[in-house]
């Protein structure tokens, strides 16, 4: 048997799956520590993009998955620049899909999350040091006033990465897109970029620790502008179909 073929009959076996468990969350820790090493001399956003996205590139490379991207160099200069602030919009196949999405974006692109994550060891600390946007979920006057900052700061050029669906799939379809980020959208007035992750629902599906091997695909689509839609409804409609054609 060839070499390569020793390496894929590895990679399907229990034991396998058992190391890259082990080795995807020390990984992680090592990830966090060198990023919080970097942060007081480079920054904390620089430290983050530029280590953050090697770990999700060499988990990929040991699982034997293949990261594509299209439709980025399609994009208008001043997106792909930093110029002009943007929303992305995706689908949310896999838990895998947010430090995907930050290996593939070329662009500095933070999250919201709930708080709780926040005070989380380690990921929350790099977290707050890329700018993660922080929404306190269980205090909706405060959530408000949360989401107003965080249109300023996306007016004011921060990128941000929506899964409007709101939770990933389990069933690998296209869910209903909640009506939140677009709401931050029109408040900013910034594009929307549709986006679709294809793969990861085959890769690591919901209720699974052990990656498949696969190509995940990263597509990205034609800009939206929400400022054009009288109706929220009108825009929610048309940014699915986008991403549910790239799907």
């Amino acid at each position: 048997m060839k070499q390569g073929g020793i390496v894929k009959g590895f990679r399907r076996t229990w034991i396998f799956g058992i190391l890259l468990v082990v080795w995807g969350l020390f990984s992680v820790f090592l990830t966090c520590l060198a990023i919080l090493l970097v942060a007081p001399f480079k920054g904390g956003v620089r430290a983050f993009f530029s280590i953050g996205p090697l770990w999700a590139r060499q988990i990929f490379h040991i699982s034997g998955v293949s990261l594509e991207v299209h439709g980025w160099d399609d994009l208008p200069e001043e997106i792909r620049s930093g110029r002009q602030p943007v929303i992305f919009m995706s689908n949310h196949q896999s838990n895998l899909d947010p430090p995907v999405l930050i290996a593939t974006i070329p662009v500095p692109a933070v999250y919201i999350s709930k708080k709780e994550l926040k005070w989380m060891p380690f990921v929350g600390w790099v977290s707050q040091l890329a700018g993660v946007i922080f929404i306190d979920r269980g205090n909706r006057e405060k959530a408000v006033q949360e989401i107003q900052r965080a249109a300023r700061e996306i007016h004011g050029g921060k990128n941000v990465v929506i899964f409007p669906e709101g939770t990933r799939t389990r069933t690998g379809e296209l869910g209903p897109f909640k009506k939140g980020g677009f709401a931050l959208a029109q408040k900013a007035g910034v594009p929307i970029v549709p986006m679709a992750t294809v793969g990861g629902f085959q890769i690591l599906p919901a209720g699974r620790l052990r990656l498949q091997t696969g190509t995940y695909s990263i597509r990205f689509g034609v800009p939206v502008d929400p400022t054009t839609y009288e109706h929220r409804d009108e825009l929610i409609a048309e940014v699915r179909r986008r991403v549910e054609a790239m799907i």
